[in-house]
């Protein structure tokens, strides 16, 4: 079965995006965002919010960064406590600050013994303390200049040191999104590595049904796709997909959970459909149009975000979020601004809500 799986992001993977996601039906696998080990080993005032396991701990995977090797083996036994289903080590990232850091993919470009010892040192970990875990490297296909062979042997070399999953951006370092994704390396890659029972998944403008289409059927040895940003702008796109793309329905009893967003579905007529779709009245779903009230969404993440995350992270991760849902309404750019620039979630709050007296037909989108 194809797993569907949400990456990580800096500032937007935390447990209030997880939890709005996961509202909807989300994905087989949550990334967290970047842990710096080093922080992390120092115990700096805010690394208790990025250990934070919720909503299911068994769909965690811990992401770690670090220019240092000793830190990144030290981490596992933080992380190993708190569950989840394995370590993914971060080779992808090319921020020029993470790369001039000594970190990201910084440690595809570093002598290739220096990489691989760091690799077997938190596969020794694991052994040690989380022997359930996995180990897994996310990255790119190197520096501009790479050479296909000896990129191959490198992710080969990787999985001689412990690695069980390879999740590979087909981009170079300085390739911008714009720059349409090679899949045809993560074919040739699954390919490589399926007799080793080595996953690799792929990851790269994954954004809709046609595009996860697509990528499915350019990598079909591949274990999952990754997506990302897409998630940010729809956060049901997990659910979506796994209904229209592998046939499995949409779980309307979460909404009995307390999940908020998926009360927020309408019935064909336009009105609320009861939380209580058990009852026969609601059992032919066939017939319900579903919509999603994308302001009620938006109020669910600003509630979520002052449950889950520090005061003094309020308005990075405001930010970083509606930049992306936004996207989803009429004048975007014009609420993308407002939100933006909203000092405090009670006066984001008042904003989105008169973005939608103004623009009422903009509330419920069709899915």
């Amino acid at each position: 079965m194809t797993k569907l799986i949400a990456g990580p992001m800096a500032t937007l993977s935390h447990e209030a995006f997880r939890r709005l996601v996961e509202s909807f039906g989300g994905p087989d696998e949550f990334y967290t965002e970047m842990i710096n080990a080093p922080t992390l080993m120092q115990k700096g005032p805010f690394e208790k919010y990025y250990l934070m396991n919720g909503p299911k701990a068994e769909k965690i995977v811990w992401q770690l960064t670090s220019k240092e090797a000793s830190s990144m083996a030290a981490a596992v036994s933080v992380l190993a406590p708190l569950g989840g289903i394995g370590i993914d080590l971060n080779m992808g990232c090319s921020a020029p600050e993470i790369v001039h850091s000594g970190a990201g993919i910084a440690w595809m470009l570093k002598p290739k013994e220096e990489t691989l010892a760091m690799v077997q040192g938190v596969r020794e970990a694991i052994e040690k303390f989380a022997p359930s875990f996995r180990l897994s490297v996310k990255l790119r296909l190197g520096a501009e200049n790479f050479k296909e062979e000896e990129f191959y042997d490198f992710c080969q070399n990787l999985c001689d040191a412990g690695v069980q999953r390879l999740v590979l951006h087909p981009r170079t370092q300085r390739e911008k999104l714009s720059r349409p994704p090679r899949r045809f390396y993560v074919e040739h890659l699954a390919k490589a590595l399926k007799p080793r029972g080595v996953d690799v998944i792929y990851n790269g403008n994954v954004k809709d049904e046609p595009s996860a289409a697509a990528a499915l059927k350019d990598c079909p040895t591949c274990s999952g796709l990754m997506i990302s940003r897409a998630a940010v702008q729809k956060p049901w796109i997990f659910a979506q997909l796994r209904e229209n793309l592998f046939g499995q329905p949409m779980d309307f009893s979460k909404a009995q959970e307390g999940g908020g967003n998926l009360i927020g579905f309408q019935d064909h007529k336009g009105g609320a459909v009861s939380a209580n779709f058990g009852t026969a009245d609601n059992s032919d779903f066939s017939k319900i149009g579903r919509q999603i009230d994308l302001m009620q969404t938006g109020l669910d993440y600003i509630a979520l975000l002052q449950e889950y995350q520090p005061k003094e992270f309020f308005k990075s991760r405001m930010q970083r979020f509606f930049s992306y849902y936004c996207d989803n309404f009429t004048f975007g750019h014009y609420i993308k601004m407002k939100m933006l620039n909203a000092s405090s979630p009670k006066e984001a709050e008042e904003i989105f809500r008169s973005y939608f007296e103004e623009e009422p037909g903009d509330r419920y989108k069709n899915i």
